[in-house]
């Protein structure tokens, strides 16, 4: 394939046409009152591998010639690219090598295994995971299925917003999270061919803003992890940095508390599941309301393969980042009944107790007195004002601790 353009996208989604999910393209009315904007979310978590990867893998296997197939094919992958080869790759009866980091997420691993691809743990990094990759593809004659320098993953990238401009034509602007390059290469393309004027905007997370740094002719640093592994490349591809240059307008960046609000509120509000990566355009549009204010403006909800104990972080430190779970310092004398008293105040003001720690020897109090630590579930920070002012009328002085 040479240059990509828009008839390798449509051409792309000719093959990929019931193989993978038609993913829905919604308008979100509360997003769209939040951001001041009118958002339309691409629920690409949906897909049978929770992820937008296996339309790129798909439409790579299908150019496969019979010997190639015959041979096997390996990826290197965090995690969503390598259950897209994995479940296509055993459709079609071809044997999947898949090479992933170490510290890859145990439920992307064990769902690629799962999967059936012959799943390989090496290095600390894409990129680590990436050199293992090639001597293993030289040493067993397999062939690569790249996760995004590849002009036939980037054409099935790109049917994602083929898809979205179909329900939606009159987009403004479309926000991708970008990574190697792939997903935000064939939507520019797609986009771009159809509405030309429409404005494309990546987003990175803070701590791997490689495109970002080499678009302004600097070296790439990148951090050493990030809750968007999804998108933590240290380097774009050799096909994808000039498409991305061509292509999109901006790069934004994104810090790890708004990919953890943005998760949160994806959940909350739009009752679905995705991963940092996923959640990233999102976190970018309320981090940059006003260059979207009065827009119409897809969202690529680009995963929703998030590991259940970090969901849980999340959803924890979010609660406490709202005030609906709280911390509570209350400082009383040391005498039988005052706890009861305590409690009964904070029974009345509607709070739950989740937690008491009753704190003597550590405590900054005299001696004559105690420190009590309650972890509340309340209604929010208006309602921990009403109960730290409900005891302070009873006379117990208490503060309210920062998660």
């Amino acid at each position: 394939m040479g240059e990509i353009t828009l008839a390798e996208v449509r051409a792309a989604a000719a093959q990929l046409e019931g193989a993978t999910v038609r993913t829905p393209c919604l308008q979100s009315k509360t997003l769209s009152e939040l951001a001041g904007c009118d958002v339309f979310l691409k629920f690409e978590n949906l897909q049978f591998t929770a992820s937008f990867k296996e339309r790129g893998a798909l439409a790579k296997l299908l150019s496969l010639g019979p010997d190639e197939r015959r041979a096997g094919v390996i990826a290197m992958s965090a995690g969503n690219h390598a259950q897209g080869v994995a479940h296509h790759a055993r459709r079609l009866g071809i044997h999947a090598v898949v090479v992933m980091p170490r510290l890859s997420p145990t439920v992307k691993v064990e769902q690629t295994r799962a999967l059936g691809a012959e799943v390989i743990l090496a290095g600390e990094s894409f990129e680590e995971a990436s050199a293992h990759a090639q001597q293993v593809m030289r040493a067993r004659g397999l062939v690569l299925v790249h996760p995004f320098d590849d002009a036939r993953v980037i054409a099935g990238q790109g049917t994602v917003a083929l898809e979205m401009l179909e329900a939606v034509p009159d987009l403004d602007a479309l926000v991708v999270p970008v990574g190697g390059g792939g997903l935000i290469s064939g939507c520019a393309i797609a986009a771009h061919g159809l509405r030309p004027r429409l404005e494309v905007f990546g987003v990175q997370s803070a701590r791997f803003p490689a495109v970002k740094q080499l678009l302004a002719g600097q070296e790439p640093r990148c951090g050493n992890s990030t809750l968007a592994n999804g998108i933590a490349v240290k380097a774009p591809g050799r096909l994808t940095l000039p498409i991305v240059r061509e292509h999109v307008r901006e790069i934004l960046l994104v810090d790890e508390d708004e990919l953890e609000a943005a998760i949160l509120l994806l959940l909350e509000v739009e009752k679905t599941v995705v991963e940092g990566a996923g959640a990233a355009p999102l976190a970018a549009l309320l981090g940059n309301a006003e260059r979207f204010r009065r827009k119409r403006v897809g969202l690529v909800l680009s995963g929703g393969n998030i590991d259940m104990l970090v969901l849980s972080h999340v959803i924890e430190r979010g609660l406490a980042r709202t005030s609906r779970l709280a911390r509570l310092l209350v400082r009383m004398r040391d005498v039988p009944g005052e706890l009861a008293a305590i409690s009964g105040d904070i029974a009345a003001s509607g709070a739950n107790v989740v937690q008491v720690i009753h704190e003597r020897a550590f405590a900054r109090a005299p001696a004559s007195e105690v420190e009590v630590e309650f972890v509340l579930e309340t209604r929010g920070a208006d309602h921990l004002r009403e109960i730290v002012a409900r005891l302070a009328a009873s006379g117990h002085e208490s503060r309210s601790e920062p998660r």
